[in-house]
């Protein structure tokens, strides 16, 4: 059986992705990998008013930053000040549907957790998970 590398898992602060977050910890302990959690952070959307483009004027920096924020706390709520388990940490810019699809190349699973948008919101939006279970390069565990 080929030894484990690494272990992703995909973390927005919600209830269900810090579930996932301690259940790929357990994984990547058992399994004496590394534990890639990654989130991610999209500029919002700002309507546009006639004659003047349609940009935030807040520097992106401060999304990154905030992102960063939510992703220390959260693997210290989950996890503690000192995991037991070798930790590696991103912060990424884009949708995080692409980017955990582009993490799981080369790793041996992906966690996330289950938000379950559903309804037309879902149907608008897409799910996370859907695209990770259609789309990943290794197995996919969604988390509940």
């Amino acid at each position: 059986m080929k030894k484990w590398e690494r272990v992703v898992v995909g973390v927005d602060g919600s209830e269900s992705s810090k579930h996932a977050l301690a259940w790929a910890a357990d994984q990547a302990r058992e399994h004496d990998a590394t534990l890639e959690v990654i989130t991610a952070w999209t500029p919002p959307m700002v309507p546009a008013t006639p004659g003047y483009a349609a940009y935030a004027t807040t520097n992106d920096a401060d999304f990154s930053d905030s992102a960063e924020l939510q992703l220390t706390e959260t693997v210290k709520a989950v996890l503690g000040d000192e995991p037991d388990v070798p930790l590696r940490r991103q912060v990424l810019e884009g949708h995080p549907a692409p980017l955990l699809i582009a993490a799981s190349e080369g790793a041996d699973l992906v966690a996330v957790g289950c938000r379950g948008h559903g309804g037309f919101t879902g149907m608008l939006l897409g799910s996370v998970s859907q695209h990770l279970t259609a789309h990943a390069r290794c197995p996919v565990v969604v988390v509940r």
